[in-house]
């Protein structure tokens, strides 16, 4: 059986849609499956090996030039690409127009189905329009979890049930090549992703701060990564105040990778590299200022601690309680 998934973004939501490719996998353990991603997350598609081929797309930079030749010609050869094979199920998790316009695409084997969702999960960006594109559209709960939406409409498409609907899913995220990189350091370390685009979801500064002292005081330094100038500023404001704090420089998407696979611990918001980090099960706190918890909380191991919810951040006193149960 061949099988393709189109899930072109967000880092998160791509790391969330891991799972239904080991659950595929599990039930059909000759399938092919292949996966359409945004450029950008293609080196992560590639760290789990049930993935057999990936088909970049690049819908963010194609809209900025979409009117030159080397655009459409990127365009013609990433529609040959598409078409190569022939799939008896394209899925497409994300339920956008583009997405299933990109489904659409897709080649189908005879008696092969287009299979997307039903309905919107309560705040996402769902379209309905994207429904005319199905074979097969498949409900699920307003309050479905992010990891758990993808496997239940792989479960329902392929005639297959989850074991155990709480069962821990499986990211099958294999460790980067890159083990160790020149700034980090030869000693266990932790991350604050302490960065993200909405001003509403970030933590104060003076509790990154009194958290960094904490770590510090048990020898643990830490690491401090960017995305944008802004965040930048950011962190060197925060290692101006944390004792051993680094600010790192630039890291492309795989080197952030291995930031978050060797780590001792990580605290983050509720941002991509974040869900990275619990997809390893690493040690990590996740921190909900504004946004709704139950939709991406890592809720799949005891390393994992969630905290704070929608216009409710935690506090500090809550999250250096999480890291002592973490790290005793």
């Amino acid at each position: 059986m061949k099988i393709l998934i189109v899930r072109v973004s967000s880092l998160g939501d791509v790391v969330h849609n891991m799972p239904m490719v080991a659950d595929i996998s599990r039930h059909f353990p000759g399938a092919q499956i292949d996966w359409v991603v945004e450029e950008g997350y293609a080196s992560l598609v590639r760290l789990n090996p049930h993935v057999r081929n990936i088909i970049p797309i690049a819908l963010r930079r194609w809209r900025k030039t979409l009117f030159s030749a080397a655009t459409r010609a990127e365009i013609s050869a990433f529609r040959h690409a598409l078409r190569a094979e022939q799939y008896d199920v394209v899925f497409d998790t994300q339920g956008l127009l583009k997405t299933s316009v990109v489904m659409r695409m897709a080649r189908l084997a005879p008696g092969g189905k287009r299979v997307g969702l039903a309905n919107a999960t309560e705040g996402s960006g769902y379209e309905p329009i994207s429904r005319i594109f199905h074979d097969q559209s498949i409900k699920v709960g307003l309050h479905t979890h992010a990891v758990m939406r993808a496997r239940l409409v792989a479960a329902d498409a392929l005639g297959y049930t989850l074991d155990d609907v709480a069962a821990a899913p499986d990211f099958a995220l294999q460790a980067p090549r890159q083990q160790r990189l020149s700034w980090m350091p030869d000693q266990p370390y932790a991350v604050f992703f302490h960065g993200t685009a909405r001003a509403a979801k970030q933590w104060p500064q003076a509790e990154w701060i009194g958290l960094g002292h904490a770590l510090s005081e048990r020898g643990l330094p830490v690491l401090l990564p960017w995305g944008s100038k802004k965040e930048q500023q950011a962190a060197q404001a925060l290692a101006a105040q944390i004792p051993g704090a680094q600010v790192l420089p630039a890291l492309p998407l795989m080197e952030a990778v291995s930031l978050v696979q060797q780590a001792r611990l990580v605290v983050g918001l509720d941002t991509g590299l974040t869900h990275i980090a619990a997809a390893y099960c690493k040690p990590t706190v996740e921190l909900y200022c504004d946004s709704p918890r139950w939709k991406t909380e890592g809720n799949w191991s005891p390393n994992i601690i969630n905290l704070g919810d929608t216009g409710a951040p935690p506090s500090g006193e809550a999250v250096l309680e999480a890291v002592k149960k973490l790290l005793p």
